[in-house]
């Protein structure tokens, strides 16, 4: 598949949230309950310090997204963190990679030091093993950090990259 990232603009927003609620709904991985709507999705990607949106280049077809914002403030605002989102029909294909990289490059640009994960849940085998191929670096792990749509409750591993 040939991927092509570009901003988020107002035009995407019909894909950008088909593809975030997706995996809000699949409760696995986001911590967000609720689903955006045309107006709370328009206001949440463009409140971003980035938003990217990958495209497959023979289709037109947006396969994947992310954010890219500050994870604080103040003395700690050179550190972001990002979120990632890809098409369940379209997992597997390398895109995710080519987001994170893109968000990896993006984040410098934007003023950001560091790229830090909060949350990653332990059973996101496939986010894990990519974010360790990048050179992130494991914090530990936190017990029950994560309530999976099931009502249980999953560690999470926080991760870090020197950008």
């Amino acid at each position: 598949m040939n991927i092509v990232i570009k901003e988020f603009t107002e035009k995407d927003i019909t894909s950008a949230i088909e593809i975030w609620n997706e995996v809000v709904d699949d409760g696995l991985a986001f911590p967000q309950l609720d689903d955006l709507t045309a107006e709370t999705g328009t206001a949440f990607f463009k409140s971003q310090s980035y938003t990217g949106i990958a495209f497959d280049k023979d289709t037109g077809e947006a396969v994947g997204l992310y954010i890219l914002h500050p994870n604080n403030e103040g003395r700690c605002g050179h550190i972001c963190n990002a979120s990632y989102a890809v098409k369940s029909a379209y997992r597997g294909h390398g895109i995710g990679e080519s987001l994170v990289k893109h968000c990896i490059k993006t984040a410098p640009e934007k003023g950001f030091k560091i790229l830090q994960f909060n949350a990653v849940v332990t059973s996101n085998k496939n986010a894990l093993a990519l974010y360790k191929k990048l050179g992130f670096t494991q914090l530990g792990t936190i017990p029950g950090g994560f309530l999976l749509k099931n009502g249980t409750y999953e560690d999470i591993i926080p991760l870090y990259l020197v950008l």
